[in-house]
C-alpha cells in the first residue's frame, strides 16, 4: 500500500508542479480597468480579433464599467486602454426573462438593461450574475466568442415567461444623438436573420469613432447548442436553462463568420486560450512577490492584446499579413513594439509587413488605424520608428528597401487634406523653415517628432548603403534645435522648445483657444496648454504634453540636448527639478524616456532610483493600478521593461540598464538562447551591471549582444535614494491631495461627472477652507481659490485638472461666486465670463439659468454652502457636467 501511494505521488507530482508553474494564472485582467487605465478586462487571445465583454451603457471605451452601472449586453468587439472617442462595441447579445424585463406583449425588445450582483475575472474568462438570477460566462477564440448562459430554474415554471436572448446588431459604443459628431460612431445599417432553429446571422455597419474612419462592417454568425424559437424581430427564446452559444465574427462575410467558429465546447476553448497565452508569457520566468508577478505578467498580457491580427479578414485586399487597430503607433512605438520584438520577433515582422501592405494599397503607412481605415496621426509619422527599431535589431523577413520607400513617402509627400489620416501634416513648412510655425496644428510636437523620424530614416538608409539619403536626413534630424530658445529662462531653468511664427519670431503670447466668444491672448510658458482644457487639444502647439516635457524629449540626440542645456551638471539639476516640481507626467508617452536621461551624464544610479520611485508611487496590482490610459499596452510595456531593469530607446540598437524591481528573471529568446538577470546586494541603489562577467561601463547593452544570451548581474547597495534627504520645496508644502484630505475632519466630498466633447469622465471632488483660501481638489489637481474670488468672482477657472497640478486661480471651479448668485436672485440674471445668464425657472433647491449667447443651461444650488453648478448641459463648447454628492 505504501509503495502504491509513493508511486501515485511520483506520478502526480510533476503534473502538479507543471500546473503550479503556469504563469498565466498571475494575469489579472482587472488591473487598469478602472480609473484612467481603461484596459479591456474581458477574454482575448493574443492579438485576437474577437474581444467579447459587457457593455455598461455606450460610454466606456472598453465597454466595461464597475458596478452598479447597468449592463446593456455583451458585444463582441472592443479596444483596450484607449482615450478619445469610442470604437466598436458591435453585435450585442443580452440574455433576459421576457415577461419580466421586456414586457409580455412587446413585438420588439429594443434594449434590456440588467444590474449585476457579482462578477468574476480571470485570464480568458469573464462571468457575471444579474439580479434576475441569469449567469453569463464568456471566453473567446481568435475570431469567435463563446457564451455559457445559465437561466434560473424557476423561469421554466413562471407563467407567461421565457428564457430569451436579445440580438442587437444596431448597438455600438459612443452613440450620440447629434449626427456626424467628431470622434463618435454613427449607425449606417444592420441586419439580423434567423436561418433555422440553431443559427442566426447578420451584420452591423458603423462609421466614425476615434479615428473618424470610413464605414466598417462586422458580420456575425450565432450558433446555439439548444433549439430556439423566434419571439420577436430580434429576440429568440429557449426551453432550457443552460445555453451554449458561439458568435463567430468576420469583416468579410457571414459565411466567413461561420467558418471562424471553431469546434469544441466552452471549457475546451478556455483551456486552449490559456495554453496559447502560456506559450507567450512563460518565455519570461521571474522570481519575486505575488504582487510582482501579477503586475509583470499582466503587463506582458496587455502588450499583446493589440494591434489585432485580421489576416484574411480585410474586405479591401487579400495580401497578408494584415493587422488592424494600431491604436496608436504614437503611443506604442516607444516600448510596446520593442517588447513584442523581444517576445516574438516573427510577430513583430508580421506587424511591420502589415504596415507595408497598407502602404502598398493606400499610399501611406498609418500612425493609427482602426476599422480598416487610417487615422489619426497624432504627432510624427512614427511607423518610421517601428521600422528602424526592427532594422537595427536585425528582424528578418522584411523588405527594408521597400520600407525605406514607404518612409520617404511619409517624409516628402504632403498628404494634403488627409494629414489626420497619415503622412506628415505641415511637411512643406517643415522643409522650408526647418520647423513648423505656430498656427499649424501640433506644430511643436510635429517638429520634434519629425526630427526623430528623420533620424530613423537616416539609420535605415545608412544600413542599406544609401549615403545620400543618410546625410540629408541626419542633418534634418537636427531640426529640433530650430525651436530651441536658448535664452528663455523659466522655473530656474534656461532653454526650452517654444513656438515661433513663420517670420522666425519667438512668441511670448498666443491666442487662447478658438472660442467664438472670447479672443484673449495669454502668455506662453513651458507649462501652457494653449487651449482651454475642456476643448479638443488637437490643435495645440504640443499634443498631450507641455514644452517642459518635450524640451527633454530628444531621444536621438541626448548629447546635443545636454549641451543645449548648459552641460552635464546643469542638466542633472534640470532633471532633478523636473521630477521634484512634478513636471514629469508618468501617464504620458512623451515622457517615457525622461527618467533614463541620467544615463547620458554617467549616472545610471539616478535613473534607477527615479524609476523605482515612479513605479512605487504610480503602479499597483489593483484595478486602478495604471497611471494613464494603457494605450494598447504602452503603459504596461513601460512597466514590464523597467521591472526587468532594462529599457529600450526605440529605433536604436541598445537597452539602458538599471536595478530591476524583481530579484531574478530569465527570458527564453526567440533564437533559442537564454538571457538571465540577477539582482545582487542589499538595498535598492544601483551600483553597476555585468554581462557574462564583464562590467558594462555605461550601463547599456546592444541588442546583438543581448540576443547571444548569458547573464546580466545587477549590483545594488543600501546607498540613499535620490530624494532621501531633500526638503520639500516651500511652494509644494501642505498641498492637499485626495489621499491626505480624507483623514481631515470637515472636508466636504463628492464627485463631478464631466462629459468633455461627449467623452465620459468621473473625478473625485473635495474642498475645505484653510484660512481665507478655499482648497479644492478635482481628480488630483488642487485649486487654491481666494475668499475674494469665492465672494466676488466674475468667471470660471478652466485650468486642467491634471494630476499633481496646483493652481492659484482667478475664477471659481464648478461653482459661481456668491455675488453672482445674489445678482441672480435679485435681478433674475447675472454676468459670468462676460456672458449673461438668465433665470428660466426655480424650485426649492436650485435655480435653472440659460446663457443668452449660446443657450447653455445650468442648475445652481440654493442649499449648499457654495453656489455649486450642479449640472451644466447643452454647452456648444463641448463641456457638460453633473455634480454627485
Amino acid at each position: 500500500m505504501k509503495l502504491k501511494r509513493l508511486l501515485l505521488i511520483a506520478t502526480f507530482l510533476p503534473l502538479s508542479l507543471a500546473v503550479m508553474a503556469q504563469v498565466w494564472q498571475y494575469v489579472n485582467p482587472r488591473i487598469g480597468s478602472e480609473g484612467v487605465g481603461r484596459t479591456f478586462p474581458g477574454p482575448s487571445m493574443p492579438f485576437g480579433m474577437c474581444k467579447p465583454g459587457p457593455d455598461c451603457t455606450v460610454k466606456p471605451n472598453a465597454g466595461w464599467a464597475p458596478m452598479p452601472e447597468v449592463v446593456t449586453g455583451f458585444s463582441q468587439t472592443h479596444v483596450s486602454g484607449t482615450g478619445g472617442g469610442q470604437k466598436y462595441g458591435n453585435i450585442l447579445i443580452q440574455p433576459f426573462l421576457w415577461n419580466v424585463e421586456c414586457g409580455m406583449w412587446n413585438e420588439k425588445c429594443v434594449a434590456v438593461e440588467q444590474k449585476r450582483i457579482s462578477e468574476d475575472f480571470a485570464l480568458g474568462y469573464y462571468a457575471t450574475t444579474f439580479e434576475n438570477g441569469i449567469r453569463t460566462e464568456i471566453t473567446a477564440s481568435e475570431r469567435c466568442a463563446f457564451y455559457r448562459i445559465h437561466y434560473p430554474h424557476s423561469s421554466l415554471h413562471t407563467p407567461h415567461s421565457s428564457n430569451s436572448l436579445l440580438i442587437d446588431a444596431t448597438h455600438y459604443l459612443g452613440k450620440n444623438p447629434l449626427p456626424d459628431r467628431r470622434e463618435q460612431q454613427q449607425f449606417v445599417g444592420a441586419e439580423v436573420e434567423v436561418v433555422n432553429d440553431h443559427e442566426v446571422r447578420g451584420f452591423s455597419r458603423i462609421r466614425g469613432g476615434w479615428n473618424n474612419g470610413d464605414a466598417y462592417t462586422v458580420y456575425f454568425c450565432l450558433m446555439s447548442d439548444q433549439a430556439f424559437t423566434q419571439k420577436g424581430t430580434n429576440t429568440i427564446e429557449f426551453n432550457d436553462t443552460l445555453l451554449n452559444i458561439k458568435v463567430g465574427i468576420s469583416y468579410v462575410s457571414t459565411q466567413q463568420a461561420k467558418r471562424n467558429i471553431p469546434d469544441g465546447d466552452f471549457d475546451t476553448q478556455l483551456k486552449k486560450l490559456r495554453e496559447t497565452w502560456e506559450q507567450q508569457l512563460c518565455k519570461f520566468q521571474i522570481k519575486g512577490t505575488e504582487t510582482d508577478k501579477r503586475m509583470f505578467y499582466t503587463a506582458l498580457y496587455h502588450t499583446m492584446i493589440m494591434p489585432v491580427d485580421k489576416s484574411g479578414e480585410n474586405p479591401k485586399w487579400r495580401e497578408t499579413p494584415y493587422y488592424d487597430d494600431y491604436y496608436a503607433i504614437w503611443d506604442t512605438y516607444r516600448s510596446s513594439s520593442p517588447l513584442i520584438t523581444l517576445l516574438d520577433e516573427k510577430r513583430e515582422a508580421e506587424i511591420v509587413n502589415s504596415l507595408l501592405n497598407i502602404y502598398k494599397r493606400e499610399g501611406y503607412m498609418p500612425d493609427a488605424r482602426s476599422g480598416d481605415c487610417n487615422g489619426r496621426t497624432q504627432g510624427g509619422s512614427n511607423a518610421e520608428v517601428v521600422i528602424a527599431d526592427a532594422f537595427v535589431k536585425g528582424v528578418q523577413g522584411i523588405d527594408y528597401d521597400y520600407a525605406l520607400e514607404a518612409m520617404l513617402k511619409d517624409a516628402e509627400v504632403d498628404p494634403g487634406a488627409d494629414h489626420e489620416k497619415h503622412g506628415r501634416g505641415g511637411i512643406q513648412e517643415y522643409l522650408k523653415y526647418g520647423y513648423i510655425p505656430y498656427g499649424i496644428d501640433r506644430a511643436g510636437t510635429r517638429t520634434i517628432e519629425y526630427a526623430y523620424n528623420d533620424y530613423c530614416i537616416a539609420e535605415v538608409a545608412k544600413g542599406l548603403g544609401r549615403m545620400d539619403i543618410y546625410e540629408r536626413y541626419l542633418k534634418q534630424s537636427q531640426n529640433w534645435k530650430n525651436l530651441w530658445r536658448a535664452d528663455y529662462e523659466w522655473d530656474d531653468v534656461k532653454g526650452y522648445i517654444l513656438p515661433r511664427d513663420a517670420e522666425g519670431r519667438w512668441l511670448d503670447s498666443v491666442p487662447w483657444g478658438r472660442s467664438k466668444v472670447f479672443h484673449p491672448q495669454i502668455p506662453y510658458t513651458p507649462v501652457t496648454k494653449v487651449a482651454p482644457w475642456y476643448l479638443p487639444w488637437w490643435s495645440t502647439f504640443f499634443y498631450e504634453a507641455l514644452s517642459a516635457e518635450y524640451s527633454l524629449s530628444i531621444p536621438h540626440d541626448v548629447p546635443g540636448l545636454i549641451a543645449a542645456c548648459g552641460g552635464e551638471e546643469t542638466f542633472r539639476k534640470r532633471l532633478d527639478m523636473f521630477f521634484e516640481r512634478k513636471r514629469y507626467n508618468v501617464g504620458n508617452e512623451p515622457s517615457f524616456l525622461t527618467p533614463c536621461l541620467y544615463h547620458w551624464i554617467g549616472r545610471p544610479d539616478l535613473t534607477s532610483d527615479r524609476v523605482r520611485q515612479i513605479i512605487s508611487e504610480n503602479y499597483t496590482d489593483k484595478s486602478n493600478g495604471l497611471p494613464g490610459n494603457d494605450d494598447s499596452g504602452a503603459m504596461s510595456s513601460w512597466l514590464a521593461f523597467h521591472m526587468l531593469g532594462l529599457y529600450p530607446n526605440a529605433g536604436q540598437s541598445y537597452y539602458l540598464l538599471h536595478a530591476p524591481l524583481i530579484p531574478e528573471w530569465t527570458l527564453k529568446l526567440c533564437n533559442g538562447h537564454t538571457l538571465k538577470g540577477i539582482l545582487k546586494g542589499k538595498g535598492t541603489h544601483f551600483e553597476k551591471v555585468t554581462f557574462n562577467g564583464q562590467e558594462l561601463k555605461d550601463a547599456r547593452i546592444e541588442h546583438t549582444d543581448l540576443m547571444q544570451g548569458g547573464e546580466l548581474v545587477f549590483y545594488v547597495s543600501a546607498a540613499r535614494q535620490v530624494q532621501a534627504d531633500k526638503a520639500v520645496p516651500a511652494w509644494e508644502q501642505n498641498v492637499p491631495t485626495l489621499g491626505t484630505k480624507q483623514s481631515q475632519p470637515g472636508t466636504k466630498r463628492g464627485a463631478v461627472s464631466f462629459t468633455l466633447n461627449k467623452q465620459y469622465r468621473t473625478w473625485p471632488l473635495a474642498y475645505d477652507w484653510q484660512g481665507d483660501t478655499l482648497w479644492l481638489t478635482c481628480k488630483e489637481a488642487t485649486y487654491k481659490i481666494a475668499r475674494s474670488i469665492v465672494e466676488q468672482g466674475t468667471g470660471f477657472s478652466w485650468d486642467a485638472p491634471a494630476d499633481g497640478a496646483v493652481y492659484h486661480t482667478k475664477g471659481t471651479f464648478c461653482f459661481i461666486s456668491k455675488k453672482a448668485l445674489r445678482e441672480l436672485q435679485e435681478k433674475g440674471s447675472f454676468v459670468y465670463d462676460s456672458i449673461t445668464w438668465r433665470k428660466i425657472d426655480q424650485d426649492g433647491n436650485t435655480i435653472h439659468v440659460r446663457a443668452d449667447i449660446d443657450q447653455t443651461e445650468m442648475w445652481i444650488s440654493l442649499k449648499d454652502d457654495l453656489p455649486w453648478v450642479l449640472e451644466m448641459k447643452n454647452n456648444p463648447l463641448g463641456i457638460d457636467w453633473l455634480i454627485e454628492r
